[in-house]
């Protein structure tokens, strides 16, 4: 009995930051992370979404693993792309560079920006055992220049890679934002961090005309078994002096309200930064993660001119094969009458400059 508890902890580890549920393994805690007044989005003790749903339980999570199929993945799914950034860009410009899964470097008016930066092989609390990178970043992290912002959207470990921000930090002393919560996970892993902690609809300004703003996104939260919902989630909003940029990090589609909402809030979005992949099966998925059609939908209730898929080919998170985002997106397109060069699904080094 104690060897099968000792590997449910370690499973619950490994599942809690990618696909939910397990927090049955231990009795909740009061949350360690902040203490701030009750909104429609924070009860006193644990964040919800409005009007969505919680992670999976225990039965769900036993279903997923032991009677699901998991479709095999590849040792490597080399990308053909890879880039070597500029020190910087000018203020009529911005470049974007994919890096994997959910990170990005952003370029524009002399200030570089990283989403959710993750260099590290695994996408887990442990070095033996999670999803494991099948494809290598696609900018060496020593090609980087120097960083001046990393905005962090959430705090699973596919998003929030601690070792990755503890290098950019000893190396460049960027400002990190993040959503409520979070602040207090990185600064016990780096006790210096510069650090800024926003709530949905907070603004930082990063220098001259570009800024950040943290906006609602349908997800929620977990570094282990029982810190469940303690930290925020949010995607952002880009102000650059080329447009805004729409970074969503993870999403569920819902009822399309999240998108809609962001459409009257920020008009004339000029980039949308969306998540394609780790979505199936879909009575497991659907409340956390958008598939390819989902992204479609959520790209034209954003409003926004194009769209950039991520999300996807990395790390095997769920159990479609590597590259059903890819190939259902763009079903997807055809379907809803949108040109591929609209909603392109980005590979590990590619660049687009707007």
């Amino acid at each position: 009995m104690a060897t099968r508890r000792r590997l449910l902890k370690m499973l619950a580890a490994a599942v809690v930051p990618v696909v939910g549920g397990a927090a049955w393994l231990l009795p909740r805690r009061a949350n360690a992370y902040y203490r701030g007044p009750v909104s429609d989005h924070f009860d006193g003790e644990r964040f919800f979404n409005p009007g969505g749903k919680s992670p999976k339980g225990l039965d769900q999570v036993l279903r997923l693993y032991a009677m699901e199929n998991w479709i095999a993945w590849p040792a490597a799914f080399p990308s053909p792309h890879t880039d070597t950034p500029p020190p910087t860009i000018g203020t009529n410009r911005a470049r974007l560079a994919f890096v994997g899964h959910a990170s990005w470097l952003i370029q524009t008016a002399g200030l570089n920006i990283l989403i959710d930066p993750h260099w590290s092989i695994m996408a887990s609390p442990f070095s033996f055992t999670g999803p494991r990178r099948i494809n290598p970043p696609g900018i060496a992290f020593d090609a980087l220049p120097k960083i001046h912002a990393i905005l962090v959207t959430h705090n699973h470990y596919d998003h929030m890679d601690v070792p990755t921000i503890a290098r950019l930090w000893m190396r460049d002393r960027p400002l990190v934002v993040t959503s409520l919560g979070n602040d207090t996970i990185l600064k016990t892993e780096i006790p210096d961090l510069d650090v800024r902690p926003v709530d949905w609809g907070d603004r930082i300004d990063l220098a001259g005309a570009v800024s950040v703003m943290a906006v609602p996104t349908q997800h929620w939260s977990a570094r282990g078994a029982r810190d469940r919902m303690h930290a925020l989630w949010a995607s952002f909003v880009i102000a650059t002096p080329v447009g805004k940029i729409y970074a969503v990090g993870d999403s569920g589609f819902g009822d399309g309200g999240t998108f809609r909402r962001v459409a009257e809030a920020h008009p004339g979005i000029r980039l949308a930064l969306l998540p394609i992949g780790a979505y199936e099966p879909r009575w497991f998925m659907m409340s956390q993660h958008m598939n390819p059609e989902d992204s479609v939908a959520a790209f034209e209730l954003s409003g926004a001119a194009q769209a950039l898929g991520h999300h996807w080919g990395t790390f095997r998170l769920t159990t479609e094969a590597h590259d059903a985002p890819a190939a259902a997106l763009a079903d997807a397109l055809v379907a809803r009458g949108i040109k591929s060069e609209r909603f392109v699904a980005m590979r590990p080094g590619q660049v687009v400059e707007i």
